[in-house]
């Protein structure tokens, strides 16, 4: 099962919220994302929420490449 610090990637306002209403929240809920780059995302990809970024097939891609690298 995994598991993550959420205080380490939520900002303060989300770190004690339920997991559906994170994955459900604006990507400037991520810790160090900012208002107007979750606006930059909407307009680049149409990505709205944390889920929906998660589920970027780019991220994906990238995410792929990284495990095969450190697979090494």
């Amino acid at each position: 099962m995994a598991s993550i610090d959420l205080d380490k990637v939520l900002d303060k306002a989300w770190a004690d919220k339920p997991l559906t209403e994170i994955l459900a929240a604006p990507i400037s809920a991520l810790k160090g994302v900012f208002d107007r780059d979750g606006e930059l995302l909407k307009e680049a990809f149409g990505v709205t929420t944390v889920a929906k970024l998660a589920e970027l097939k780019y991220v994906r891609w990238a995410q792929a490449l990284a495990a095969l690298d450190s697979a090494k």
